[in-house]
């Protein structure tokens, strides 16, 4: 029974937006999704960004110099004296560090390519910022594209994604331009939502996926009308796929398939990009200058 004493006054509770513990609940799902939407929405317009140069590739291709010195330091070892297993593990190492070696030559051309981009695009005027470099933010051909726009003097855009393992976003990331998704789906959205052009370099699973994604949003009208798409290295990707079949089989267009194209060295997809811009988004996108 009440014993007529009035109750101690309680501190007032966290509001729904400062408790931890309801933002990472079931329940409050749809506020994290809008955030990953507002957050960098909010800022590529504060940094004045009008539209985007997407490119992809695989995290696993390293730079000239990192691959040369690990080939160079395995080939430098003395297995004499080694077991015949640990030789025969040395070799297939060797083998690795040679096919790096040679993938390398992507690393220092999307690096190069990000650099004549970054370098056009700044003859264009600061406000807005048209056509700026974003990857997704990780190493490999995504830092070498990062890293391009920033020795151009460019700022460029990093989309990281949380992965179950440690993951670090590539250092020339500009700082304000670096985001982190939880949500596969949303960082995809950011990657089609202003790009004018995509960039696809060697890459695995996920180079695959991001590009099955962009061409299937402009096939179906939901990207950018003309957006390019560059195919870049036709010897590795002429093994990985064989697309022009699947016109032979009627499951795609050959408009479609004309919708791709293809380049072998930085000149050339340079030149493609240049001109498909100039051609088609010189006047540039309202999207984000409508918030």
């Amino acid at each position: 029974m009440p014993d007529g004493k009035r109750p101690k006054p309680q501190h007032a509770p966290k509001a729904p937006h400062e408790n931890a513990e309801f933002l990472a609940s079931t329940p409050a799902r749809p506020i994290r999704i809008i955030s990953e939407y507002i957050y960098p929405l909010v800022q590529l317009k504060k940094e004045g960004i009008c539209d985007t140069i997407v490119m992809f590739g695989s995290a696993r291709i390293h730079s000239r110099e990192a691959a040369s010195s690990r080939y160079t330091r395995l080939k430098k070892m003395k297995t004499s004296r080694w077991s015949d297993a640990r030789r025969k593990t040395h070799r297939l190492h060797i083998r690795e560090a040679k096919n790096a070696l040679e993938m390398s030559v992507y690393y220092e051309e999307a690096r190069l390519l990000s650099h004549k981009i970054t370098t056009w695009a700044l003859s264009l005027g600061p406000r807005p910022r048209r056509f700026v470099i974003c990857s997704g933010g990780g190493p490999g051909i995504m830092e070498a594209a990062n890293r391009g726009a920033y020795e151009a003097g460019g700022k460029s855009i990093g989309l990281s994604i949380e992965l179950p393992h440690e993951q670090f976003a590539n250092p020339y990331i500009s700082p304000e331009l670096s985001f982190n998704f939880h949500y596969f789906f949303m960082r995809k959205l950011w990657f089609a939502q202003i790009a004018k052009a995509l960039i696809v370099f060697p890459g695995g699973f996920g180079t695959l996926d991001e590009l099955w994604e962009m061409m299937t949003l402009s096939q179906t009208g939901k990207m950018p009308k003309h957006t390019i798409i560059i195919i870049y290295g036709r010897k590795y990707w002429n093994e990985v796929l064989k697309l022009k079949n699947m016109v032979r089989w009627g499951t795609i267009s050959q408009a479609d398939f004309d919708n791709l194209q293809y380049a072998d060295s930085v000149d050339e997809a340079f030149d493609k990009i240049r001109m498909g811009l100039e051609k088609y988004h010189m006047q540039g996108d309202p999207f984000l200058q409508a918030y």
